[in-house]
């Protein structure tokens, strides 16, 4: 009988499962500052997404169920994100969340979509009351300040994986060169532009179903 590599579905979360950030959400509703000067100084790779999330979010005060009570009704998920987990599920493919985002609020919304047993991997929050502490904690325990998705995904390969990266952004693009199938979000992010600049393959999509229907064939 012919070997069967195992497959691993390694998927981003702000703007990939949700359509829009939720960091974003958060920081907008409650960021004492200008927030936004650190986001356009990480789009401008100027600064790491560590050193990004550190500052961003040492403005936010509000405790845990502030921020998790404000979220409720306000997120919306990618159509088919249902469709991708059953998929996975029957052809045994092991489905994780690799986020820069905060894992707090991930297993919230997850939980409520009902798909809490999910492997998430995102960076870890404190809640003080001078402002959140947040990191990211790599597969080895190391804290990262940059390449967290990129060590996720080297982990995973490392492990004997196919991986299959679904992503939108620009912290999506070093991991999915890395992997053997890539499928970047159409009009979020700048993964699928990055792609097309750097002759990357990958397959475009605006919802669940579409990956799906690729994935079938992979």
């Amino acid at each position: 009988m012919a070997h069967v590599r195992k497959t691993l579905v390694q998927c981003d979360f702000d703007g990939t499962v949700t359509i829009g950030d939720i960091s974003f959400m958060l920081l907008d509703a409650f960021a004492a500052g200008d927030w936004r000067q650190w986001l356009a100084q990480y789009q401008a790779g100027r600064i790491s997404a560590g050193r990004f999330n550190s500052q961003v979010f040492s403005m936010v005060t509000a405790d845990k169920r502030t921020l998790l009570e404000y979220i409720k009704g306000r997120v919306m998920i990618r159509p088919g994100f249902d469709e991708l987990v059953a998929h996975c599920h029957s052809h045994d493919f092991r489905l994780v969340i690799v986020s820069n985002g905060l894992r707090f609020y991930i297993l919230q919304i997850l939980e409520h979509v009902g798909v809490p047993d999910i492997e998430v991997y995102a960076a870890r929050t404190q809640f003080c009351s001078d402002g959140l502490r947040v990191e990211h904690v790599g597969p080895d325990g190391t804290i990262l300040d940059t390449g967290f998705k990129d060590a996720c995904t080297h982990s995973f390969l490392a492990n004997g994986y196919r991986v299959i990266y679904i992503g939108d952004g620009r912290s999506d693009f070093a991991p999915a060169r890395q992997c053997h199938h890539v499928f970047a979000a159409v009009a979020s992010g700048s993964l699928l532009a990055r792609c097309q600049q750097e002759n990357i393959e990958c397959q475009p999509f605006t919802d669940f179903h579409e990956v799906v229907r690729v994935m079938e064939t992979l």
